[in-house]
């Protein structure tokens, strides 16, 4: 438990750290007070366990405050190294929380007890229930990793307005500031380039700021920009990719920027290849695609002597399916896939991948799924020999979902997660609601747990869940 000491000098709070300072999973730090404070707690970001620091709390809620680091007054030197900072807007912007002031194994390390805390506080479940989490895996690019970036701005306020005619001169405009949102505030950060995005992104990124400062008058009100990363797509390449694979291919690839949202983009992911309108979602690192797509096939086909030949799955159900990835990414290992979506225009996009992909017709289809009775469009599935992806949202699955899931109980579940919290209630909610229907058709239990590291430099980790019906 952190203990603190607090001064508090025009709104100014000096702490001092007796022995740890928790990080919070949004990647800021948690300073609990002394008596009679003893369930005051203060966040404040950048700062690491063992550290004392000094901050300026700016809002109060009923049992914490929120704070701006002013000062590490004394810091853990066995975990911080701010020589390792690449990014000149680190500790402002509220993009980044770690920018390997942290090691990148501490990162890791660091999402892994995420992955921890996170079973053990919102899943329901006994310890005895919750398998040893494995090793989070690292994203091969920590750097330059990011296909997509949102920079935003806001529209002249009326008193430049007031002055446009005088103000031909761009260096006056300091009140223009396009990028994202300052640490802790609402306000807009001026970003010039994000070490986290890709090398295309950035480049684009200049010339769009440029167009919007010469025709900045023109904005009634502010923008969000999209620049997506794309493989470009020209006549000789828009038809099937069978004969393009290989990295002779891949090095002939020209990657530019897409900042239409209708626009197709354009995606390899391995020997298969992707495409989707701007706006819609897709993983935003594609550097660990590979790895996640390869751990999700060996959790369904284990290679342990307790998974025998005759229990492997030959069907594979892919829930929240969007445009595909992990259908086709892993079809080869099935007899028939069916990925399953709600969006009508992600199931245009996902069958259109599927013959992008040269699939042989029928074994990998999509299929437009009533969220009150979603399974009812793979009913003829053989359920003992049929695996289920879920990559549900990040508020998770509703509770009639899990009630379909429970009832279709199909072999193997993995569960592939943005936010681990959602996902430990959902695993627990789905072993209690087995557990109280009775075993005598078999139950879950919850095989693995491994975190994944898409987002590096930040807090956010991606989470894993196997389970396994007995």
């Amino acid at each position: 438990m952190v203990r603190v000491f607090i001064c508090l000098v025009e709104r100014l709070c000096c702490l001092h750290c007796e022995r740890l300072v928790h990080l919070h999973t949004a990647g800021d730090a948690l300073a609990i007070g002394p008596d009679p404070r003893g369930s005051w707690v203060i966040v404040a970001p950048f700062a690491l366990p063992g550290e004392r620091i000094r901050v300026r709390v700016y809002r109060s809620s009923r049992l914490h405050s929120f704070a701006d680091l002013l000062e590490v007054v004394s810091p853990n030197l066995e975990l911080r190294d701010d020589s390792r900072i690449g990014c000149k807007y680190f500790g402002k912007c509220s993009g980044c929380q770690y920018q390997q002031m942290l090691s990148y194994k501490s990162q890791l390390d660091i999402k892994r007890n995420v992955v921890i805390k996170a079973y053990q506080n919102f899943s329901g479940l006994p310890e005895s229930l919750i398998p040893n989490v494995l090793p989070t895996i690292g994203s091969p690019l920590q750097y330059n990793y990011r296909t997509k970036i949102t920079p935003h701005f806001e529209a002249p306020p009326r008193r430049a307005r007031q002055t446009e005619s005088t103000d031909a001169n761009i260096s006056k405009l300091d009140w223009l500031k396009i990028g994202f949102n300052e640490i802790g505030k609402r306000t807009v950060m001026d970003i010039e380039e994000c070490p986290i995005a890709t090398p295309v992104l950035n480049e684009a990124f200049g010339g769009m700021r440029k167009d919007i400062v010469n025709n900045i008058w023109s904005y009634k009100k502010g923008a969000s920009l999209l620049l997506r990363d794309s493989i470009e797509m020209n006549s000789a390449n828009r038809q099937s990719i069978s004969d393009d694979s290989g990295s002779s291919s891949r090095e002939k690839e020209r990657h530019i920027c897409i900042t239409d949202p209708k626009a197709t983009v354009r995606e390899r992911v391995g020997d298969k290849y992707f495409e989707f309108p701007g706006h819609s979602f897709f993983q935003n690192n594609n550097s660990i695609l590979v790895p996640l797509t390869d751990y999700v096939r060996d959790a369904i086909f284990p290679k342990t002597p307790e998974h025998f030949a005759d229990q492997c799955p030959t069907h594979l159900v892919d829930a929240y399916c969007g445009s595909g990835l992990f259908s086709i990414m892993l079809c080869s290992q099935f007899q028939t896939v069916a990925g399953i979506e709600l969006s009508a225009d992600s199931i245009k996009f996902a069958t259109h991948n599927a013959h992008l992909n040269d699939i042989p017709e029928g074994r990998c289809t999509f299929r437009a799924g009533d969220a009150a009775n979603i399974f009812s469009v793979v009913s003829e599935f053989p359920r003992e020999k049929t695996a289920l992806i879920i990559d549900p949202p990040r508020k998770g699955c509703d509770e009639n979902f899990i009630d379909q899931l429970v009832a279709f109980r199909c072999r193997t579940v993995v569960y592939v997660s943005c936010n681990v919290h959602t996902q430990a209630r959902d695993v627990g909610m789905i072993l209690d609601k087995m557990e109280r229907h009775g075993d005598e058709k078999g139950r879950y239990v919850l095989e693995s747990l491994r975190g994944f590291d898409l987002f590096p430099q930040t807090a956010h980790v991606e989470s894993v869940a196997v389970l396994r019906l007995i």
